[in-house]
Formats: C-alpha cells, sequence, structure tokens
C-alpha cells in the first residue's frame, strides 16, 4: 500500500474516532441534563405537595398580606389564637350585605330593638326584630332578670332566634363587676360580693376566684360576655363613679389585681372587657351625666392609669371599653370619638389591636353634644369596633349605611371592625360555613 493510501485510512479513522467522542460528549451531556431536570421537578412536586398537606383549608393560594390583615397585632401579647382561617372570614364578610355589616357592629338592649318599654323574653318581637336589624349582640339589664328560670328561657330563645334567622350567633351581655354593679345577683340570686376594692388586701388569688365564680354563675344562666372587670384605678378620692367599683386606688397593685380577674373571667368561661379606657378614677364629674374631664399628660397616663388597662391587654382581655372621658391634654373630643385617644393611644402607645366597644352611647357626656346618628359615624371615624346601646339604633345605623354610601367612610373601614369582632366571636361560637 502506498503512503498515500495509508495516510488517507488513516485520516478516516481519526474522523470516526473524533464523530463518535463528540455524540459521546452530547450522550453524557443529555444524560445529565435529564437527570437534574428530574431531580428539580421532583423536588418541587414534593414540596408542593407538602405545603397542600400542611396549610389550612382554602389558604393554599392566600396572600400574605391577607393573612397578615386577619390576626391580631404581634405587639398584643393576649392576643388570642385566630380559631379558623382567615379566608373563612372573607368568605363571611363576603356574604354579608352592607346593612347586615353595619348591624353586626351594635350590641343594644332589647327595649331598643323591639320599642317594648321592658322586655323579659324572647318571641315573635324579638324575632321580627332581629330580621330587620341583625344586630351582633344585646345588653341585658337588672329590669330584664326576674328569676334564674325566666333569665335562662329569654337568653337561651335570643340564641335560637339568631340560629333560626341564620343569623351569626349574638354576644349575650350583661354589667356584672360584683358590688354595687351587679345585675344577676340583686335579682336573680346569683353570688353576691362587696365591691371589688374590699378584697383589695386579699390579693391576686382573691380577685382570680371571685372573677372566676361571677364568669360561672353568668354563664351557667346563658350570659357570654361580661362587661367587666373595671381597669379604672380610683386615683381621686373626689370621685364617686367609680369609687370602690375600682380594684385598688394603687396604680400598681390594681394592674396587678386586673390581671388576675382577667384570667378569672375567661377561664369562668365569657368574654370579659376592661373599661373605662383611658381611665374613668380620675375624674370629678359622672359622665352618664355630662362632660367628665382628666388633665393628665399622655406621659403621666402611661406611668399610672394605663399600667391596669396594659396588664390586663396581657393577661388576655377580649375587649377594651373606651369610656367618654375628655382628657384635655389630649383632645377637646369624650375619648369614645377621639382618634387621639384610640388610634393614637390606645393602639398606637399602648399596641392594642383587639376589640374596643365604647360605654354606652345613651350617656349624657356624648348623647347630649351628638343625635344618635352623628355619634355613631363619629365613634367609627375614630376607630372603635361596637357601638354600646345608642338611644335610636335605627338612626345609627342609617347614618352608617349614609356614609359609607356617599364614602365619608370606607366599606373597607366597616369590614376592619366586622373581622376583629367575627374574630373575637369566633373562639367561642360556631360561626358556620
Amino acid at each position: 500500500m502506498s503512503k498515500r493510501s495509508k495516510d488517507s485510512v488513516l485520516l478516516k479513522i481519526i474522523t470516526l474516532i473524533c464523530i463518535a467522542a463528540l455524540f459521546l460528549v452530547i450522550a453524557v451531556g443529555v444524560y445529565f441534563i435529564k437527570n437534574e431536570r428530574d431531580s428539580s421537578s421532583s423536588s418541587s412536586s414534593s414540596q408542593g405537595k407538602s405545603q397542600e398537606e400542611t396549610a389550612p383549608d382554602g389558604q393554599q393560594e392566600e396572600s400574605t398580606e391577607d393573612n397578615t390583615s386577619a390576626e391580631p397585632s404581634s405587639a398584643e401579647e393576649n392576643s388570642s389564637t385566630e380559631p379558623v382561617s382567615g379566608d373563612k372570614y372573607d368568605k363571611l364578610i363576603g356574604k354579608m350585605d352592607l346593612h347586615q355589616k353595619i348591624c353586626q357592629l351594635f350590641i343594644v338592649t332589647p327595649e331598643s330593638l323591639t320599642g317594648y318599654d321592658v322586655v323579659t323574653a324572647s318571641g315573635d318581637a324579638t324575632k321580627s326584630a332581629l330580621e330587620e336589624y341583625p344586630v351582633g349582640g344585646l345588653v341585658y339589664f337588672a329590669k330584664n332578670l326576674e328569676d334564674e328560670e325566666q333569665a335562662k328561657a329569654m337568653l337561651s330563645g335570643a340564641r335560637d332566634i339568631a340560629g333560626e334567622l341564620g343569623q351569626l350567633p349574638l354576644f349575650l351581655a350583661v354589667d356584672e363587676e360584683g358590688g354595687d354593679v351587679a345585675r344577676c345577683a340583686d335579682t336573680i340570686g346569683t353570688t353576691k360580693f362587696s365591691p371589688m376594692y374590699d378584697y383589695k388586701e386579699q390579693g391576686e388569688s382573691t380577685a382570680y376566684s371571685n372573677a372566676y365564680t361571677i364568669a360561672k354563675d353568668i354563664s351557667g344562666i346563658g350570659f357570654n360576655l361580661d362587661f367587666a372587670p373595671v381597669a379604672d384605678t380610683w386615683s381621686n378620692p373626689e370621685n364617686t363613679v367609680i369609687g370602690k367599683r375600682a380594684y385598688s386606688d394603687d396604680f400598681a397593685e390594681a394592674a396587678a389585681l386586673v390581671a388576675s380577674a382577667v384570667k378569672g373571667f375567661k377561664d369562668g368561661g365569657v368574654y370579659c372587657s376592661l373599661k373605662h379606657f383611658p381611665g374613668h378614677g380620675d375624674t370629678k364629674e359622672d359622665s352618664h351625666l355630662g362632660t367628665a374631664t382628666a388633665s393628665k399628660t399622655p406621659d403621666e397616663l402611661a406611668n399610672e392609669e394605663y399600667l391596669a388597662f396594659e396588664s390586663g391587654i396581657k393577661a388576655g382581655a377580649d375587649m377594651v371599653m373606651v369610656g367618654h372621658i375628655t382628657v384635655t391634654s389630649i383632645d377637646d373630643q369624650p375619648a369614645t370619638i377621639s382618634e387621639k385617644i384610640i388610634k393614637d393611644e390606645l393602639r398606637g402607645r399602648l399596641g392594642y389591636d383587639g376589640v374596643v366597644v365604647t360605654d354606652s352611647l345613651a350617656m349624657g357626656a356624648v348623647a347630649d353634644m351628638y343625635d344618635s346618628g352623628e355619634l355613631a359615624v363619629k365613634v367609627i371615624e375614630a376607630g372603635a369596633d361596637i357601638l354600646l346601646m345608642p338611644q335610636d339604633v335605627k338612626s345609627a345605623v342609617s347614618a352608617l349605611e349614609e356614609a359609607v354610601k356617599s364614602g365619608q367612610i370606607s366599606e373597607e373601614r366597616i369590614d376592619e371592625s366586622l373581622r376583629r369582632i367575627l374574630i373575637l366571636k369566633g373562639e367561642k361560637m360556631d360561626l358556620g360555613e
């Protein structure tokens, strides 16, 4: 074979080897790329499955922003763990029209709802009234209570009517502080107590046991909300509207006793409400009758009057009731209609993001200044969630509806308060699907 032939054969062999090597490299590359993709796909699938299995029902696609807005602020140590998924509240709110939403922001007397002078039973009048105005709750006084059997029937009747109408369960409320403010003890024979101030020397265990006994007594009748304990400190000896209703005249002692009372009420099975923020124990006047003022600065309040409210919030208080006190160093309006008091002080300084309820809107300090409609709008603008006992429920509801329709108040603002209320109700009540 000539040298030229040999060179030609060698060139062909080298070319074939190069081609084979190229195919081998390509094959190996394809192999590794495929394996990497399969591995990545398997990992993603596994992660997706894990998230789907561990997330609450219906929350797989819910945004972080929605989850955050559905939960109480982390600044509030007492914030109750949300019992059902956030989107359940979205669904509940989404099913409600504006009238229903607004009605849920009210706790009213059965008389103001039905138009009767005195209500001692829940019957057709209650049903018709709730059908027209599906309020969030009813509050009862001594005149509504005759004996234990009657009280149980009246409360269970109201609860059943709301259920029959397909409405959200009701707050069934009473003022049962012990001592001079004791609607049940004075009428139907639940455990009688002296004013809470008389027990201050007996310490936190007695504050707890007194509250626990009150809660067990009234929950056994059918109440689920007590507007107690009083978190005011009797800091002004000339004060008569609070006086011995307070747990102490010492700020630090009041804080310790109020926290124990909150735990007692909760363990006894009822929602409880601290009252009357920013502190009614330093006023000379009675807000039931007219303007009641306090002159302390915000820093003085933070170091004194606020202490019992802060400790009660940390202990797990379900609501904070804002009183009709005008703090002249902060605002010239009563606290219930003061954005500076509710938003800046209670929610801002104290970090409270739970339910804010007003004191009775029929009291002279506010009712003498504004009609029920004007007052209702001012309360919501100030940042409160529940409007307690307006003089004219229908006018108050109508005014809020008009304020939303005109754009003065956004529907989102109504939903904000409604969400807080639903989260609280969901802790002890069946909100349905």
